[in-house]
C-alpha cells in the first residue's frame, strides 16, 4: 500500500478526459437508482391519470405512465431524468474524445493493447446502453426509433427475424419489449462497464500511466504529481463534472415524452433523430439508395445491410488498428512515452478521416432538419451526403497528412537553424538577415526524442508464417503497409547528430 501511495501519476489537461468518463458514469448509476424506484418497465395499457393535462384519459402504456409520473408528480425526478439522460451523453462524448487522445498519441501502443479493448468495449456498451435507456419510456419518439432498429434487423440473412422476435417478444412491437430492454440497460450492460471498468483500473496500476515527452521524462519514469495530490484534484474534478451535469439538466430540456406522446405502430414521429452517438447509423441508413436483390428465391435488403455492415466495419476498424500498426512496425518494446500526433502523419490522417466519416453520416441523420432550416430539397442533402461519405476522408486524410508533415519539416528547420529572435542584422556585403538563436537543450530534445520508423523490406523473412504463399503474401502486404506508413513521403527524417553539429558549428564559426 505504501509503494501505491507513493505513486506518481502525470500531470496533463488531456488525462481529465478519463476522469469525466468515470465520473460521469457515476452520475449515471446514482440517477439510474433513483429513477428505477419509480419506473414500471411494463407494456400493459392504463388510463392516463397525471399531471399532464393534455394526454389525461389517454391509453398508455405502465412504461409511459411511470415516465410521466416521474417528470411531474416525483420531487424532483424531472431534474434526475433529464440528468441521467445529460450524463449518458457526456459520458459517451468523452469516451469517444478519451480514446481519440489515446489513438492520436499513441497510447495505445505495447503494453497497453488489452487496455484499449476495454476501452473500445467501454465505448460500444455506452452507445448500446443508451439506446436501450432511450427507448424505455415507450414514448412515440422512441418507438419511431426502435421501428428502424426492427427493420435493420429483419435485413440480417437467416438469422434477422428470429433476433426481432426474441427481442420484441413476437411482432413488432410485442408486449415484452420494455421489460426485457429494462433487463438489459439496468443489469446486464451496466453489470459488464463496471467490470470492465476495474480491469481498466487495475491495467493502469499494472503498467502506470504514459506520459508526454519532455524534460526529465523517459521510459523508465513518470514526472508528475503524488498520489495524494492526485486523489484531491480528482475529487474536485467530480464535483466539477456532477455539477455540470446538474447544471445542464436544470436549465435545458431534453426528451420531452409529454410533447411526444405514448407509441403508436400506426404513427411515425416527423423530425426524429436519434442521440448523436447512434447518429452515424441512422445517417448512413438514410443516404443509402433502396436497393434490394433476390438470391436462391430470398430477398436481401441490401438498403439496411450495406449501412449495417458499414457501421460495423467502422467501429472495428478503430478496434482493429492498434493490432495493424504493431504488425507493421514489428516494435515489441514497451511504450511509456506519447507520440506527437505530427510525428505520426499517416496514424493522424487516417483518426481524421475516421472521424470526418463519422461526421458525415452524423449529418445524413438530420438530412430533413437541414433541407427544412435551408430550405432545400432533402434530395439535394441525402445527395450531398452520399458524395460526401467518400470525398471528405480523402480530403481530410490528404489534407491532415500535408499539414502533419509540414509541421514535421518545420521542426526540422527550428532544430537545424534555431528558432526567429525578430532581430534584423545587416552583413558587410549589404546584405539583411534574420539572426537565430539556438534551441534550449529541453527544446531540442522535445523536437528529436521521438523513434522515427524505417519501412520494412520484403521476403520471407517479413513473416513468421510457415507455408511459403502465406509468407509471400503476407509479407509483401506488410511491406506494403510499411512503405505507405513510414516510406518516402510519409514523414520528414529528423536532423542526426552530424547534421546538428556541421550546420551549427558552421554557424558559430
Amino acid at each position: 500500500m505504501r509503494e501505491r501511495i507513493r505513486r506518481i501519476f502525470p500531470d496533463h489537461w488531456s488525462f481529465v478526459l478519463g476522469e469525466i468518463c468515470l465520473y460521469s458514469f457515476v452520475v449515471l448509476l446514482i440517477t439510474g437508482v433513483y429513477l428505477s424506484l419509480y419506473f414500471h418497465p411494463s407494456m400493459r395499457e392504463v388510463r392516463y391519470d397525471g399531471s399532464y393535462a393534455p394526454l389525461r384519459g389517454e391509453l398508455v402504456s405502465e412504461a409511459f405512465d411511470s415516465t410521466m409520473h416521474i417528470s411531474f408528480d416525483v420531487r424532483g425526478g424531472l431534474l434526475v431524468r433529464q440528468a441521467h439522460h445529460w450524463a449518458a451523453l457526456v459520458f459517451v462524448a468523452a469516451l469517444l474524445v478519451h480514446m481519440m487522445r489515446v489513438f492520436f498519441t499513441g497510447a495505445f501502443r505495447r503494453p497497453r493493447e488489452l487496455t484499449w479493448i476495454v476501452g473500445f468495449l467501454l465505448l460500444i456498451l455506452g452507445m448500446f446502453a443508451g439506446l436501450t435507456g432511450y427507448d424505455l419510456p415507450d414514448d412515440l419518439l422512441s418507438g419511431t426509433g426502435l421501428a428502424v432498429v426492427n427493420g435493420t434487423l429483419l435485413s440480417l440473412p437467416i438469422v434477422g427475424t428470429y433476433i426481432s422476435m426474441f427481442l420484441f417478444g413476437g411482432e413488432f412491437p410485442g408486449t415484452d419489449l420494455v421489460a426485457r430492454f429494462n433487463v438489459i440497460h439496468v443489469l446486464l450492460i451496466p453489470g459488464l462497464m463496471v467490470g470492465l471498468l476495474v480491469v481498466h483500473v487495475f491495467l493502469i496500476l499494472r503498467h502506470r500511466h504514459t506520459q508526454y515527452p519532455g524534460p526529465g521524462r523517459s521510459e523508465n519514469n513518470v514526472v508528475g504529481r503524488s498520489a495524494k495530490v492526485r486523489a484531491v484534484k480528482s475529487a474536485g474534478v467530480f464535483f466539477l463534472v456532477a455539477g455540470a451535469i446538474f447544471l445542464i439538466a436544470a436549465v435545458a430540456q431534453i426528451n420531452p415524452v409529454w410533447s411526444y406522446g405514448p407509441y403508436r405502430a400506426d404513427q411515425v414521429s416527423a423530425g426524429s433523430q436519434p442521440d448523436w452517438y447512434m447518429g452515424v447509423a441512422d445517417g448512413l441508413l438514410r443516404v443509402m439508395p433502396g436497393w434490394e436483390v433476390t438470391v436462391w428465391g430470398h430477398t436481401l435488403a441490401l438498403d439496411n445491410l450495406i449501412p449495417l455492415t458499414t457501421g460495423v466495419g467502422l467501429f472495428l476498424a478503430l478496434g482493429a488498428y492498434p493490432f495493424v500498426e504493431a504488425w507493421v512496425t514489428g516494435d515489441k518494446r514497451d511504450r511509456h512515452l506519447l507520440d506527437r500526433p505530427r510525428n505520426q502523419p499517416v496514424r493522424t490522417a487516417l483518426g481524421v478521416a475516421w472521424l470526418s466519416f463519422y461526421a458525415v453520416a452524423l449529418i445524413g441523420a438530420a438530412n430533413d432538419i437541414i433541407a427544412i432550416r435551408l430550405h432545400v430539397a432533402v434530395e439535394s442533402v441525402t445527395w450531398a451526403v452520399r458524395i460526401g461519405l467518400f470525398v471528405v476522408p480523402c480530403a481530410a486524410y490528404a489534407l491532415t497528412k500535408r499539414c502533419a508533415l509540414g509541421l514535421q519539416r518545420r521542426d526540422r528547420d527550428i532544430v537545424l537553424h534555431g528558432r526567429e529572435t525578430g532581430i534584423i542584422k545587416r552583413l558587410p556585403h549589404g546584405e539583411f538577415v534574420e539572426v537565430h538563436a539556438p534551441l534550449s537543450q529541453e527544446r531540442l530534445h522535445l523536437l528529436t526524442q521521438h523513434d522515427q520508423y524505417k519501412p520494412i523490406g520484403t521476403g520471407p523473412g517479413a513473416d513468421s508464417g510457415d507455408p511459403a504463399t502465406t509468407v509471400r503474401v503476407t509479407g509483401k502486404l506488410r511491406a506494403r503497409l510499411s512503405r505507405a506508413f513510414y516510406g518516402e513521403g510519409a514523414q520528414i527524417t529528423k536532423p542526426t547528430a552530424e547534421e546538428y553539429q556541421q550546420i551549427t558549428g558552421g554557424r558559430r564559426h
